[in-house]
């Protein structure tokens, strides 16, 4: 799956408004460009081997003990190493979902399974992944309806990947929760949160009974100097980084009733700024390319999401005036088809 993700912008020369990511593209970063700078001796010499003041940082930030952190190379280091660390074991992932937990399982030998429904969790797994709010459909579950599963099945592992836990109003668990359900394993994405995907800063939050399992599998050096710093900026300015995520949205529901009114789109609900797009004819590629080619904007082909065909496409929320040019362009399309 290396090549099958979103945000593939390096394969092209030509894109203005990318969509195709999770992220809001319009964040001002101007002062932690300057932030970083002032600290680029750093790449002169090694990073902490476990990044021990970032995963500080987190810890005073949600009022933990830095025993229950582990900083990782973004969320997707922080999946391989669950993997790895429970080597061998049943997974169950709740589908259609980001493809690397099932990769990360195939690549550690579990035995795979997959479930639709929260009420369809296969008994015989011993670990269930759930991505919350899920990538790519933007549904994301209140923490009350996994806690009570948790509480039920108190020797199943649940993984639950909060990297977009920003984007919602949804009641979601926080790491403290993690002393209560010993069960219960969250993931973290920074890089989401305040859209820096090129740095590559994620975190795991968990019991430290499993975050010490965790450990013995981190590569020394797995977190840079730069992500390092910029993670400890970003967790000390985050109130400069407040969205509005109320008028996120509702852009959402206003690009998603426009795209809907155009009769060959079938937009699916979403408690995130991000969507899900079905086509009723034509498929998701060609309009990715017809757009990318002709109009400058990226798209998320979806179709090799599990459980997912051709005719599926994701896009995130960005300007009005860039949403409008995105339903314009799409208009178009669907004239010449």
């Amino acid at each position: 799956m290396i090549n099958g993700h979103g945000d593939d912008l390096y394969n092209y020369s030509n894109i203005k408004i990318n969509f195709s990511s999770n992220v809001y593209s319009h964040v001002d970063h101007s002062e932690l460009y300057a932030h970083l700078s002032g600290v680029m001796q750093n790449i002169m010499t090694y990073p902490e081997p476990q990044p021990y003041s970032l995963e500080k940082a987190i810890a005073e930030t949600h009022g933990i003990d830095k025993e229950m952190v582990c900083a990782t190379n973004g969320a997707t280091e922080a999946i391989y190493l669950l993997a790895q660390a429970y080597r061998d074991s049943s997974s169950a992932i709740l589908v259609p979902t980001f493809s690397e937990y099932a990769d990360a399982c195939i690549l550690n030998s579990h035995r795979l399974l997959k479930f639709y429904t929260l009420g369809t969790m296969p008994d015989e797994a011993s670990i269930i992944w759930i991505c919350n709010p899920n990538n790519p459909t933007g549904e994301a579950y209140d923490k009350e309806r996994i806690t009570i599963l948790a509480d039920r099945y108190p020797g199943k592992l649940f993984i639950i990947d909060q990297s977009y836990e920003a984007f919602t109003p949804k009641r979601l668990f926080n790491p403290n929760d993690s002393l209560e359900h010993h069960n219960i394993v969250l993931l973290h994405s920074l890089t989401k949160q305040f859209a820096v995907p090129g740095l590559r800063i994620g975190y795991i939050t968990a019991h430290p009974t499993i975050i010490s399992r965790i450990r013995s599998f981190v590569k020394p050096w797995s977190v840079n100097s730069l992500a390092i710093s910029a993670g400890i900026y970003l967790l000390k300015h985050k109130p400069e980084y407040e969205l509005n995520l109320n008028a996120l949205l509702e852009e959402r529901e206003r690009v998603a009733s426009e795209l809907e009114k155009l009769g060959v789109l079938e937009p699916w609900t979403s408690d995130t700024h991000y969507m899900l797009i079905r086509l009723r004819f034509g498929n998701a590629r060609a309009l990715k390319e017809y757009l990318a080619c002709n109009h400058g904007i990226l798209i998320r082909d979806a179709s090799n999401f599990d459980g997912l065909d051709n005719s599926y496409f994701r896009i995130a929320i960005q300007t009005p005036d860039e949403n409008n040019k995105l339903i314009n362009a799409i208009k178009e399309w669907i004239y010449n088809f």
